[in-house]
């Protein structure tokens, strides 16, 4: 290869820039004139969100006619969760605490975006995230660093199985945003990240790790800062840490244009030094900016770059789309023909509808208003009584049309003639619209609010300072609340919420996120009681914007607030909100209910070759079949260096009959009882600990026991 053709094997550019597209492709950030000749695009290495496997073959075929070498160019794209057929978002996925459930949703993405000519997913993302004003927590499956691993885990088996050259229809998956993105000051997009390394090893990196532990073919940059240091020109970060310590040998890429915008972060004057700053960071591609074909050449002529570090780069490249088998096959699976036999297919559209149902969590049922019955009048009213936007962001080729509204859901669930269906805006809701909810709320025995955000409200540059639904929800709320009748919130929303307003006013509320192609269908046969609420929350829901960020593993502080219900001076305390959360990490609630046993362990000392069993007794005490997520917690009381109130280790998730008792049982060994010291060092301390166990962080049952 000439070290031109190198250079350009490092850049990726969007469909509108090749010969054969029919597509402008998913333009997600700024879009600027980037100065590149034919022959630079003639020997670009990848392209980024195609519209389809036409698309992709055309654009295939007219690239291999004009390459030199007939190097095939590597298809990525954003599948997030789903490609045709939409699942829930990723934070309404890890509220299903199901892990199988995870990978079957990647596989099926997997497959659809692979025959539709998708060599790679921008997916999973493993951002810890703690701050809900944030709008990319709704791709994250929440706060808890081992819980997200579990699930980084699980997409990346979903999306490449058991590796994408061994089996038929995989992808290759890349983690996102190494690193710390989800800690972005103010919760907004693109923002500076401060932290120490201690804190990022210990809540932040574990979940990238699992999912490259798992196999993950390729990692993206962050656009925040690391240490000081924009990730993407991060060389510790990316070729200390990343590379060497933790050995990762595959492709790196920066986001999308985030190499050039070391400019704008004031640590790179212009161009040049971002191709500079970069490539001896490591990143393999630079995704839409043109850095590396306008600089490297000059660089490494001038001996400021080893052209090895290029030689390394395109290698990684190379590899990769040998192991997907693109030299002997560039279309790899792209069929136009197949394409339209498997998106939406039967299968596909019911393990949606199945995730939908386990995503979504019952927060609130108070006098049994739910389930409904079906012959009840109901009115179901609101912004997203008959509205199709329940896709979420980042739905990839998800078309709205193809959703199930959740007025259609509850027209095929209950007596159609019990249904009264209007639906108004997100924000802006006129008074005569206003009125006539209320007076067919008035004219009911039952009121569905189908309440919300927007879908452009959250996802990237989605972030928001007030956390409430828009006031006229609010007042819809209201004057519906003023009428007296049984009142279910349902709600359709891609962050916790500061639910002031609704949990307070309705009688029941409903958190259905985004959930996807079937959501509608799914939301209804809920509320109708055809299938029972499951789900359980993986980020806690603030009291107020305030607290955030707020989450479950904090940390005790020198002077605690030991009763959270007296006010007393200089303790950690705010003096008008509480310090918990107004719902907690694993709440959830079901239309059964259950009573759990005392828990007991095997013996009050552990050494560090031994085990202990946790047992608990869990009984379904409710009238109808009912599923029961049982969580257990650990605390260290005291380390070297401070630990959480309580830290997720392990879950089970049983289905219990009525009258049914099971005993549960949990392992306890020395290796869960590890943390990072000051030192940075990863092992366990001698000393007290606490095993607590119970249906969510707050209502737990403690026993301590000790490592000796």
């Amino acid at each position: 290869m000439t070290l031109e053709e190198k250079i350009d094997q490092l850049l990726q550019l969007a469909p509108a820039f090749f010969e054969g597209a029919n597509s402008a492709g998913q333009i997600t950030g700024p879009l600027e004139g980037l100065d590149l000749a034919v022959e630079n695009v003639r020997r670009t290495g990848s392209v980024l969100g195609v519209g389809g496997a036409e698309e992709a073959i055309h654009i295939q075929e007219a690239y291999l006619r004009h390459n030199r070498l007939n190097i095939p160019l590597l298809m990525m794209a954003d599948v997030v969760h789903g490609y045709r057929t939409i699942f829930p978002v990723p934070l309404a996925m890890g509220s299903s605490w199901d892990v199988e459930l995870v990978r079957q949703a990647a596989a099926i993405a997997a497959k659809e975006a692979a025959v539709a000519g998708i060599h790679v997913t921008f997916s999973p993302m493993a951002d810890l995230t703690r701050d809900p004003r944030w709008g990319r927590v709704m791709e994250s499956t929440g706060e808890d660093p081992w819980l997200n691993g579990q699930f980084a885990r699980a997409f990346v088996r979903g999306y490449q199985g058991e590796g994408i050259a061994n089996e038929p229809y995989k992808i290759a998956a890349c983690i996102k945003h190494f690193a710390a993105y989800g800690a972005a000051e103010g919760g907004r997009d693109y923002n500076t990240v401060d932290m120490s390394e201690w804190m990022r090893r210990e809540f932040y990196m574990p979940s990238y790790r699992a999912a490259l532990e798992e196999g993950c073919e390729m990692v993206m940059t962050s656009f925040n800062t690391v240490d000081g240091i924009p990730a993407t020109g991060n060389r510790r970060l990316m070729r200390e840490l990343l590379r060497k310590e933790w050995g990762f040998d595959g492709v790196l890429i920066s986001d999308w244009g985030a190499v050039k915008e070391m400019i704008a972060h004031g640590v790179a004057e212009d161009e040049k030094e971002c191709a500079l700053k970069a490539i001896e960071a490591g990143v393999d591609i630079e995704m839409m900016s043109s850095c590396y074909p306008h600089h490297l050449q000059e660089l490494i002529a001038s001996g400021a770059v080893d052209v090895q570090l290029v030689n390394e780069a395109v290698m990684r490249i190379l590899q990769l789309k040998h192991k997907l088998g693109l030299f002997e096959n560039p279309h790899r699976y792209a069929d136009s023909v197949a394409e339209r036999e498997i998106l939406l297919n039967e299968q596909h559209l019911a393990a949606a509808h199945e995730a939908a149902l386990k995503s979504s969590v019952l927060l609130k049922n108070e006098r049994n208003v739910l389930p409904l019955a079906k012959d009840a009048k109901v009115a179901l009213i609101g912004p997203f009584a008959t509205s199709d936007d329940l896709l979420g962001p980042w739905s990839c080729m998800g078309k709205r049309e193809e959703a199930v509204t959740l007025a259609a859901g509850m027209l095929g669930v209950a007596d159609p003639n019990t249904v009264t269906a209007i639906g108004c805006g997100v924000e802006h809701i006129p008074d005569e619209e206003l009125a006539a909810m209320v007076e067919a709320a008035n004219s009911a025995e039952v009121v569905v609010l189908a309440l919300g955000e927007d879908s452009e409200m959250s996802g990237e540059a989605g972030c928001r300072a007030n956390i409430q639904l828009p006031d006229r929800q609010l007042e819809l709320v209201k004057r519906v609340r003023a009428l007296g009748k049984p009142l279910v919130a349902v709600l359709f929303n891609g962050r916790p919420l500061d639910l002031h307003g609704v949990l307070d006013e309705a009688d029941a509320v409903l958190e259905a996120w985004y959930p996807g192609t079937r959501g509608g269908a799914a939301i209804a046969e809920l509320l109708y009681g055809e299938a029972n609420p499951s789900g359980r929350l993986t980020m806690s829901f603030p009291h107020s914007v305030g607290q955030v960020s707020v989450y479950y593993n904090a940390f005790n502080t020198g002077r605690p607030k030991d009763d959270p219900n007296a006010q007393v001076r200089y303790v950690s305390q705010y003096l008008d909100i509480p310090n918990e959360p107004m719902l907690p990490f694993g709440y959830g609630l079901s239309y059964s209910s259950f009573r759990y046993g005392e828990a007991a362990l095997s013996s009050p000392l552990i050494r560090a070759e031994e085990k202990l069993l946790l047992t608990v007794t869990v009984t379904n005490v409710g009238e109808r079949a009912g599923s029961e997520t049982v969580q257990l917690y650990v605390r260290d009381i005291a380390g070297e260096t401070v630990r959480p109130m309580r830290e997720l280790k392990a879950f089970r998730k049983i289905m219990l009959e009525a009258g049914e008792t099971k005993e549960i049982e949990f392992e306890i060994n020395e290796p869960m009882l590890r943390y990072h010291h000051a030192d940075l060092s990863y092992k366990s301390d001698p000393g007290k600990f606490e095993a607590m166990v119970g249906p969510n962080s707050k209502e737990v049952q403690a026993l301590s026991f000790e490592l000796v």
